[in-house]
């Protein structure tokens, strides 16, 4: 039988709300903060399959949440397209060359990078009960692209803009890239067990609505087609933060199943926007869990209340902060259980 978290993605209204958090599985849990003491940097995890899957299962074994998130990053594929990848202390991650400066033809891929993300996804599926619910998940092209152009993450993504803009051709030749890369990559996460999928759009927030529809809702568009051919039963999640008054025409034009919120959204203007029988996903405000109390309560009970009549997964408008006090998750799930 399906889990909670899979019925609600397919369009069903469940007695209660499926919940899983963005970035369950890390910092903030002083399980994960000993393992990665004990094995090392960052990128040696995500290739470390059981450490992965161990990290993976963290959260479902402390909070029992109704679906357990890849232990992985975004810029996987951008190493296996043979960019070099380093995640530096207090810096975060470098990619090099920087496609501002290497042509894309430079690179030479690195498809063996994949192997152990797919093996971290079998060997946690492996270990979840049937009410569980498997999540993969990929950085969307335009986000992917933002990093292999500037080499590193920056606030407006100038760069990365610019070269849209200036270079069309060569930019729509790294998305394409991205695109045949993250199909092959997403495929094996499902092939090996993955039951529903997650597309980040991290940076979709920085685009004009011209290049939003060229750059964001387009390679998204292929990418869910295609999937979408080959997995018919899996339901794919759109998670385009920053869209605003854009979010309607992602959800209509890239035809994903379910549309994750971010925080800066009113969940009711959301709810009045969408088809009422799309599941939708989010949309708390990380810094709530952080600050707890009543603003967390208060918050916790709009966002049930406006998504009361969908389908709908409870879930933060972005990912969990590493300073997140337990205590504050575990109310928060109080909350969202007791709920109808």
């Amino acid at each position: 039988m399906p889990g909670i978290l899979l019925d609600t993605l397919r369009g069903q209204v469940t007695d209660r709300r499926p919940v899983w958090l963005m970035r369950q599985a890390g910092r903030y849990l002083p399980e994960y903060r000993a393992l990665r003491a004990e094995k090392g940097g960052f990128l040696a995890l995500v290739y470390d399959s059981e450490a992965a899957a161990e990290i993976t299962l963290q959260p479902i074994r402390r909070f029992g949440f109704d679906g357990a998130i890849l232990f992985s990053d975004i810029l996987i594929v951008p190493h296996a397209l043979g960019q070099d990848l380093q995640f530096l202390a207090g810096e975060g991650p470098h990619l090099s060359p920087r496609l501002v400066d290497t042509a894309l033809s430079a690179l030479t891929p690195a498809p063996h990078h994949f192997q152990p993300v797919w093996d971290t996804v079998r060997l946690t599926r492996a270990q979840l009960g049937p009410d569980k619910t498997m999540l993969g998940f990929i950085g969307s092209p335009w986000t992917v692209a933002t990093y292999m152009v500037a080499g590193e993450g920056s606030k407006d993504h100038h760069l990365a803009r610019a070269m849209a803009y200036r270079d069309p051709a060569a930019f729509g030749a790294i998305i394409d890239a991205i695109v045949d890369s993250s199909l092959v990559y997403l495929s094996g996460q499902i092939e090996a067990g993955a039951e529903a999928v997650q597309l980040f759009d991290s940076w979709s927030g920085s685009l004009s609505p011209q290049q939003f529809e060229r750059w964001v809702v387009a390679p998204t568009a292929r990418i869910v087609s295609t999937i979408r051919a080959r997995h018919p039963e899996v339901p794919i999640i759109g998670f385009p933060k920053g869209a605003g008054a854009k979010l309607p025409a992602y959800a209509r034009e890239t035809g994903v199943d379910a549309v994750g919120v971010d925080e800066t959204q009113d969940p009711r203007w959301v709810h009045a926007q969408l088809p009422p029988e799309m599941p939708v996903q989010g949309n708390l405000d990380p810094l709530l869990l952080i600050s707890g109390g009543a603003e967390l309560e208060e918050a916790a009970r709009a966002v049930l209340a406006a998504f009361a009549d969908r389908p709908h997964v409870f879930n933060l408008g972005h990912g969990i902060d590493k300073s997140t006090p337990i205590a504050h998750v575990e109310r928060l799930l109080e909350i969202v259980r007791s709920s109808a």
